[in-house]
């Protein structure tokens, strides 16, 4: 393999309201990814526990030193030898409410970075569905980047991905590949999933490794799926569709870090940003 090929692997879950089925399905796809030759797995937004009931669910919500199941992964990590990005728990922050936290796990099963994401998703959709995050969640407030062997990661979640300015922030510190994981409603997915991916990818000149959930959960919602792995060109490496299964499913794209220095060769738009003057009226 050319040193500059990467083998990630992506989990496509169907997450439950059980921690402890969630935790071993990420434990045993870590030990897969690795022995399929993955240097680093990516799991989607909310993958220790789904569930809008949010009184049922406060049960599992804990400080993440006390989360079971980040430390099923962390041990899961270190045994198989394979970086981990967690795309996300529901832990306790400071103070009453929970944070929506990514993790990245090293193969000795540290945690080299976290991040809360930013941006709540406050929304009555069309067909009826209300969500308030911003009621049980204290949004982030810190733009996260990690060295990992993807070279620089950049971080965010879900919603994230429809605010330009996060991304033109990643693109200015020259990341190489942004984890965008999620948990999409089907209809805002079959929308936009796969325009914003693209797009967030070519603005910012890099990778980004999208996991999701998908299909219907045991808190009666449904999500996207979908998957995704685009290079910086804005080209879809991979697209893990509707695929489901018990333990979820697990896919794999091939990383050539080389791919960066010539798309931004060729576009040189981060090299070409310049600021935008602001009106005096």
């Amino acid at each position: 393999m050319s040193a500059d090929l990467r083998r990630i692997a992506l989990l496509q879950m169907t997450t439950g309201i059980n921690p402890a089925a969630n935790a071993a399905a990420m434990a045993r796809a870590a030990q897969d990814a690795a022995s399929e030759g993955a240097v680093m797995l990516f799991t989607p937004e909310m993958s220790g526990l789904l569930d809008r009931d949010r009184a049922r669910g406060s049960r599992h919500v804990v400080p993440e030193s006390e989360s079971p199941v980040l430390a099923a992964v962390r041990d899961a990590a270190a045994k198989a030898g394979i970086w981990v990005h967690i795309g996300s728990l529901a832990v306790m922050a400071d103070g009453a409410r929970w944070a929506n936290r990514a993790f990245v796990i090293t193969p000795s099963g540290e945690i080299a970075a976290r991040y809360d994401k930013i941006h709540m998703f406050d929304v009555d959709l069309a067909t009826g569905e209300t969500w308030r995050e911003s009621s049980a969640y204290q949004p982030g407030e810190a733009v996260v980047t990690v060295e990992c062997p993807l070279g620089r990661l950049g971080l965010a979640i879900c919603y994230d991905v429809r605010f330009p300015a996060l991304f033109e922030e990643l693109g200015r510190r020259r990341c190489d590949a942004i984890a965008i994981p999620a948990a999409f409603t089907v209809p805002t997915g079959r929308a936009h999933w796969h325009l914003m991916q693209r797009a967030r990818a070519v603005e910012a000149s890099a990778f980004v490794i999208a996991a999701a959930q998908v299909g219907r959960h045991e808190d009666g919602r449904e999500t996207y799926g979908h998957s995704l792995v685009i290079d910086p060109w804005g080209e879809v490496l991979l697209d893990m569709g509707s695929e489901a299964g018990p333990q979820g499913a697990l896919g794999f794209a091939e990383i050539d870090l080389a791919r960066i220095a010539e798309v931004r060769a060729q576009v040189p738009s981060l090299a070409n940003r310049r600021a935008i003057p602001t009106s005096a009226t």
